[in-house]
């Protein structure tokens, strides 16, 4: 029960990153902060080893050197590279490609709704939401980087245990 409560982590932080990605274009630090944090708990409760862990450690640094190296390269945003890399802490490698595929996926079709809804001209008395409809914005990635984390949360050792706790 305690690894299931700890993993809760995962999808209500992420969620709340792509909510806020969309409605400001921006994702805190503190949530990759709290998201990487987390993972070291639910990983042990999880009874994942020691050797496991430090795999999972060296994965979310791979990716965030990755990352980050797409950031300067102006691929995505700062905050995106980020809760990339404290998602694949928790996924690890095992549900990478789960995630990879989910958040591409995911992102195309994030792309293709905005723009259509943006060609439509739509405008709205809500300011995030006439910014979220301009042709100069960039893509809230959050959603896309939630949903394929999210998707690839069963193939996870650390959720698949949250996950079995639940159904306990």
């Amino acid at each position: 029960m305690i690894t299931s409560l700890l993993c809760l982590a995962f999808p209500l932080l992420l969620i709340y990153a792509a909510w806020h990605d969309v409605s400001t274009m921006t994702i805190p630090n503190w949530v990759s902060i709290v998201l990487g944090v987390a993972f070291l708990p639910a990983a042990l409760a999880a009874g994942l080893s020691w050797d496991q862990i430090g795999w999972h450690l060296v994965f979310g640094a791979g990716v965030l050197l990755v990352c980050a190296a797409l950031f300067y390269l102006n691929v995505f945003g700062g905050g995106d590279a980020k809760v990339i890399a404290a998602a694949c802490l928790w996924t690890g490698l095992s549900a990478s490609a789960s995630f990879i595929m989910g958040m591409a996926i995911a992102g195309g079709a994030l792309a293709a709704v905005l723009i259509v809804l943006r060609r439509m001209k739509l405008s709205s008395a809500k300011p995030w939401l006439n910014r979220l409809m301009s042709p100069e914005e960039g893509a809230p990635y959050a959603v896309a980087i939630a949903a394929g984390a999210l998707l690839a949360a069963p193939a996870s050792p650390v959720l698949a245990a949250g996950l079995a706790g639940f159904s306990a």
